[in-house]
């Protein structure tokens, strides 16, 4: 086993905690015994005694914390070099000196507001000892990573609180874009908005106790004795560890299987707060267990919380779902749950916006083609998506064979490539298409809008040869920043390369990731490498866009696909009278106009621009008089395409004119 050098072991803590609790379970030991800590509502609502496979957990951990102080006694101390980000180098000790001796060597200021370090561009404990000679790099809340780190400590803490409050056994604790959650499987208890109080102070005791994260890495044999008492840490031991040993993390009482790193200790976090919480399925599949899940927020100053309350009363007030009704754009119904209902309004905008998209095919060279909604399962199956994806395909039986509505266009894009022979001359060739497509999402996810069941995107994929790969991805670039500037989006620019579970050659993904650095080069905005997170069919270009509100969404895709090509043996005759196989460029801008318009909506909180607005022009006569007038002057500015109304009841002029001009 091997351990952070982090001290601190907790046989007296838990029996000066036990005593705490029992001075807090007064009026509440009963009812907790028999909901198993559940609704609980005022007070802390803490199980009295603490479920024993906590103090199980931390016997074994201890034993193999003291076999590792003694491994580590025996680790020789050699002189190392440190290297900073500017170059300087700081001498060190090996399996001695830690990222935080480092920081708090240039600074206390520096130490104290770093989260987490990065050593040799890995992740890294501020207490964890470095090991030889290494660059080091120091991270705060500010970085993207830190957030990540900060979060996902946090989630400890509420996991910590959660084994105190309910009987069940915890799963995955992630951090998220926002803040973090856990889902805990419960069986005798739910949920309920009363126990986030309980769960707060219980959390606020954690932080309070500035409870050391310790590191240990434990053989599979070890964890599987550790966590037998908890079936789901158990699958993921067996199912999901391919390796001789991983870690767990420590704080306080809980002890949890996690790849971590973590912030130094529970008082780090200065404020937090229990958002919300759902019901969800073990790993998203509905025939699994159903779990609870609570989620959460925290940061490393009271300044930011407030910052985050008055950013979610801003939100709340941009709530697509909440101006989709007020103006009448669009509504959902349980009959069809997933589905939107675009009423005349709503559609003004969606027409509007694919009109838009249309004309600039019309610019860039794409031809808009129409394809089938529906196929037999046996094209799913040469694409390889039914191995992959068949339980999010609404499938059912036509004539005793397997059909599925379509939840992406690229198959039906390669049958119409392949009907007939094609020539290098024809090539790149530039098919758009704004099909109806079905995805089968679980009821529990789908969320106005941004998550549906049925949806239309300006899809389109671009089959072209490896010496056309470079031009295509710049137009495509060059596509998304005339649309994004449009809308005022923001965006970051991401090229994520060969996952470790990939299909084809390493020479061939090399040649890609090489030509799609060269078009984000040519291109000149600012992308970073995100290495390994490619698709197993080839790499992407993933991009992030920035609303009014500083919030992250990802609509555009650009992914190159060579399996395709080869899964539907599409070729086209070379120069030399060869045939060659293409390369399939995958890309949208807008994404799903469903989600697009959900985020539009709320970027502009309703006020839209005149040329995206369901309503352009609201006539309201004074007099009745004039209502003759004002209905013909609608009726002429309507054939011109201009979205206009009329509201002839004058009676209500000051009130109309309030309630019109929301719009814009």
């Amino acid at each position: 086993a091997v351990v952070s050098t982090q001290s601190g072991h907790y046989g007296r803590e838990m029996k000066i905690e036990k005593k705490q609790q029992a001075a807090n379970q007064k009026g509440n030991k009963k009812k907790d015994k028999k909901k198993g800590g559940g609704g609980g509502g005022g007070g802390t609502g803490e199980l009295s005694p603490w479920p024993s496979y906590i103090q199980d957990r931390i016997t074994l951990f201890d034993k193999l914390y003291a076999e590792y102080q003694e491994y580590l006694s025996t680790r020789e101390r050699k002189p190392i070099q440190i290297t900073l980000p500017d170059g300087k180098v700081i001498e060190g000790e090996s399996w001695t000196t830690t990222p935080f001796d480092v920081a708090s060597g240039i600074s206390a200021g520096l130490a104290q507001n770093s989260v987490i370090s990065k050593v040799n561009g890995v992740l890294w404990d501020l207490d964890r000892p470095l090991e030889g000679d290494c660059n080091i790099e120091l991270l705060n809340f500010d970085s993207r990573e830190g957030k990540e780190v900060f979060w996902h400590s946090t989630a400890h803490v509420l996991g910590e609180a959660m084994e105190r409050r309910y009987v069940g056994c915890l799963c995955y604790g992630p951090p998220i874009e926002s803040g973090f959650y856990y889902d805990m499987h419960m069986p005798e208890a739910a949920v309920c908005e009363a126990d986030y109080s309980g769960l707060e102070t219980i959390m606020k005791g954690i932080v309070k106790k500035k409870q050391p994260f310790q590191r240990l890495e434990m053989t599979k044999e070890d964890l599987l004795e550790m966590f037998k008492y908890n079936e789901f840490k158990t699958r993921i031991i067996k199912n999901k560890i391919d390796t001789p040993t991983t870690t767990v993390y420590r704080c306080g009482p809980l002890i949890d299987l996690c790849r971590g790193p973590h912030v130094r200790n529970t008082g780090k976090i200065k404020t937090l707060k229990v958002t919300k919480n759902s019901s969800t399925y073990w790993e998203g599949n509905a025939e699994a267990e159903s779990l609870q899940r609570i989620y959460g927020i925290s940061f490393p100053d009271n300044k930011l919380m407030k910052e985050w309350k008055i950013f979610q009363e801003e939100a709340a007030k941009r709530d697509h779902r909440k101006i989709g009704l007020q103006q009448e754009l669009f509504f959902f119904h349980e009959l069809s749950a997933g589905s939107c209902f675009w009423l005349p309004k709503g559609t003004i905008i969606f027409n509007t916006l694919q009109k838009w998209i249309q004309e600039e095919y019309l610019k860039r060279g794409f031809t808009e083609v129409i394809t089938p909604n529906m196929y037999n399962t046996k094209l799913w199956e040469t694409s390889g998506h039914w191995q992959h994806y068949a339980e999010n395909m609404f499938s059912f039986d036509v004539e005793k064979e397997k059909y599925a509505l379509k939840p992406m266009n690229c198959p039906g894009h390669c049958l119409m490539f392949g009907h007939r022979p094609r020539s290098w001359r024809e090539l790149p060739v530039r098919l758009a298409d704004f099909g109806v497509l079905h995805r089968n999402e679980l009821s529990g996810a789908l969320s106005g809008l941004t998550r549906v069941r049925r949806f239309q995107q300006d899809d389109a994929h671009i089959f072209c040869t490896p010496d056309q790969i470079v031009e295509e991805i710049r137009g495509c670039l060059d596509f998304l920043q005339a649309v994004y500037t449009v809308l005022g989006f923001t965006y970051e620019l991401k090229l994520s390369t060969r996952p470790e579970k990939y299909m084809g050659e390493i020479e061939v993904w090399e040649d890609a990731e090489s030509r799609l650095k060269q078009a984000l080069d040519e291109f000149g905005a600012p992308w970073e490498l995100n290495p390994g997170d490619g698709a197993f069919y080839g790499p992407k270009i993933d991009i992030t866009v920035h609303d009014a509100l500083r919030r992250s969404h990802q609509c555009a895709t650009i992914q190159l696909d060579f399996q395709l090509p080869i899964r539907f043996q599409l070729s086209y005759n070379a120069p030399d009278g060869t045939e060659k196989r293409p390369v399939i460029v995958h890309r949208a801008v807008l994404g799903s106009i469903e989600r697009l318009t959900g985020i539009l909506t709320e970027h502009f909180a309703g006020k839209w621009p005149f040329w995206l607005s369901p309503r352009q022009v609201m006539v309201v006569p004074v007099m009745p008089m004039f209502n003759d007038y004002a209905n013909e002057l609608q009726r002429k500015l309507h054939l011109q395409g201009i979205a206009i109304d009329t509201d002839c009841d004058s009676a209500l002029i000051p009130l109309l004119t309030h309630t019109h001009t929301t719009y814009t």
